[in-house]
């Protein structure tokens, strides 16, 4: 089988990244291009690869040389980018987030669905094995019925002055929309459609953010479970790092993204000098430290293409989740508790 020539598009940090975690796919993929305004940029991406792809400043004249594209540009970049790949006839997947409005998202959808081409979004902690198994514990209640799903993201991001993550125009938003989505579309994901919820953001202590470099987003849903998210760009010390907490009847779920590690807190009952004693017990459930969910994700891509399934993170998904995000972002700007009910997951067609 011919392998898919990609073609990346954008060579900042992101694109660095990936260039070097398609290992799980070398077999099948060929880097033929690789592209950015900044040629010094691409030919660092391109240093770092086996093979020896062609640079470019202008992604339109690679289209020849790939079948299918990894678009890692600001935000604000993506919908015309991955139109114009569409158009040409190529395969995409988009980093997160997809596109800065509704209208732009139900564009590049349009326009893939129209050509049969695959529009995959790069939602990758989706495919980090320790969220595929917390989401299955939580789908077949292992521990019983999840009533609390709480995530923290706590980092230090900040660009040079003037850099586009700081505007609110090139980034789409705040911290919460920029990376917060990712934790947005996993709560969805696990905890299935949202009833209401409310979003308060603050770029106090992050100055250099115009809307929130601090982020608190809270959901209840159908199943009366809530959801939490607590990401911040502005974190000088962490205690939490990254983690997940699934709160259920029998216990809690813990994953440690660090440490590599999803754990099971619950109480074991031992009787001691005629009285009952509760201690709590943790066991390790799931270990991947060196988890290569950018690579499983690449390798998915290249699924779809190869046979025509539906990316896992299709374009449809990713709207769905932005449509909370932008629900939670406009009851804030008016002081109110937002309405949920109708979106999350498979509640979109193309139409409506």
């Amino acid at each position: 089988m011919d392998r898919t020539r990609i073609g990346i598009i954008g060579c900042g940090g992101m694109a660095r990244s990936h260039a070097l975690r398609f290992a799980e796919v070398l077999d099948r993929i060929e880097v033929a291009a690789v592209v950015d305004i900044e040629q010094d940029k691409a030919e660092a991406v391109a240093a770092v690869l086996d093979n020896t792809p062609i640079v470019e400043t202008d992604y339109q004249r690679v289209f020849e040389h790939i079948d299918a594209a990894l678009v890692v540009l600001p935000h604000h970049l993506h919908h015309e980018v991955t139109l114009a790949c569409l158009r040409a006839g190529k395969h995409v997947m988009v980093e997160k987030p997809m596109a800065n409005s509704e209208a732009e998202c139900i564009e590049m959808i349009a326009e893939a669905q129209e050509r049969g081409l695959v529009l995959m979004v790069a939602y990758c902690m989706r495919y980090h094995p320790l969220v595929v198994k917390m989401k299955e514990l939580i789908e077949h209640k292992v521990y019983g019925e999840v009533f609390q799903l709480s995530i923290w993201t706590e980092q230090l991001t900040r660009y040079v002055k003037g850099h586009w993550a700081h505007s609110a125009t090139t980034l789409g938003g705040g911290q919460f929309f920029s990376h917060g989505c990712h934790y947005i579309d996993l709560m969805l994901w696990m905890m299935g459609r949202p009833v209401r919820g409310n979003h308060y953001g603050t770029n106090l202590c992050t100055p250099w953010m115009e809307k929130e470099g601090t982020s608190n987003a809270t959901i209840e849903f159908e199943s009366g479970a809530l959801g939490y998210h607590f990401g911040t760009w502005g974190a000088q010390g962490s205690r939490l790092g990254y983690a997940f907490h699934a709160h259920c009847e029998r216990g809690m779920l813990e994953i440690d993204l660090a440490q590599g590690k999803l754990m099971a807190h619950t109480r074991a009952e031992e009787h001691e000098a005629g009285k009952l004693v509760s201690h709590q017990r943790e066991e390790i459930l799931m270990e991947a430290k060196n988890a290569k969910h950018t690579e499983l994700e690449m390798a998915h891509f290249v699924d779809c293409i190869e046979t025509g399934v539906t990316p896992l993170t299709d374009s449809i998904g990713s709207l769905e989740g932005l449509q909370v995000i932008w629900k939670l972002y406009e009851a804030e700007e008016r002081h109110e508790m937002a309405d949920l009910r109708g979106l999350g997951l498979g509640t979109w067609a193309l139409g409506d």
